[in-house]
């Protein structure tokens, strides 16, 4: 029979090849060897995997760092790349950058969802768990390695890679946003309605969204949420504007 003590030295054993696994492939994902491995393993345990409420830790809480010193690497890119450009423009650039949709592909990409321990199945993690876990990720890395290491990586994994602002320029990230804005310059009045398609029968709740630039119905769409109703019916419009009318939605 195994005495305690090899048991308790087993365990320990398991524990450090386990370790030694992981650190491999954070080391392989980062590029550079962390110094502080536990920063990583929160950043990829998902609270599902903790079970002991008051000494919980998980990705949440380097997600929210995380986010904001990706914001800052960002804007410190635009702001040394566009010298000659304003706030405005700058806010925009690092909106179209940091669009959730970017995160979560550049995520996927990176296979973070390989690394983290939960109980759930992908389908119970939702669709932004890559881009949560991106953030977090970045959190980690600046509590290990500070803003130049981070900023060094995030220049590596997404702005080198991704990033061009002249391409940016053109890029759409909300056609509601723009709708409105193109309204407001030209002095159209515009509405949006967006109510439960109470004719379906189907299992999946579906919203109807309406779009009325003076007083006329311009177009609908059909999703599974209001705000993509509307964001799906806002970007009909929009190329029905520079399509038939022959008008640039140009809010510069």
């Amino acid at each position: 029979m195994f005495s305690l003590k090899k048991i308790l030295s087993f365990s320990r054993f398991t524990s450090k090849k386990k370790d030694g696994i992981f650190y491999n492939k954070m080391k392989d994902l980062l590029g550079y060897a962390p110094k502080n491995l536990s920063f990583y393993s929160e950043a990829f345990t998902h609270p599902s995997y903790q079970y002991q409420k008051a000494t919980r830790k998980s990705y949440e809480r380097l997600e929210f760092l995380g986010d904001a010193i990706l914001g800052a690497v960002i804007a410190d890119y635009i702001f040394t790349n566009a010298p000659e450009q304003d706030e405005g423009y700058l806010t925009k650039m690092r909106s179209k950058i940091v669009e959730r949709r970017n995160l979560n592909q550049l995520g996927e990409e990176l296979q973070l969802l390989s690394f983290l321990r939960t109980k759930l199945t992908p389908k119970q993690l939702g669709n932004n768990i890559t881009g949560n876990l991106f953030e977090a990720l970045i959190g980690a890395i600046y509590l290990d390695k500070g803003y130049k290491t981070c900023f060094k990586f995030i220049e590596r994994k997404l702005i080198l890679p991704y990033i061009n602002i002249k391409n940016l320029e053109e890029k759409v990230i909300s056609h509601k946003s723009l709708l409105i804005e193109w309204c407001q310059k030209h002095k159209r009045d515009f509405s949006f309605e967006a109510e439960e398609d109470v004719e379906d029968r189907s299992e999946t709740k579906y919203f109807v969204a309406k779009v009325y630039v003076e007083g006329f119905s311009v177009t609908r769409a059909r999703a599974t949420s209001k705000k993509r109703a509307e964001e799906s019916a806002a970007k009909r419009t929009c190329y029905k504007i520079q399509g038939k009318q022959h008008y640039k939605l140009d809010v510069k």
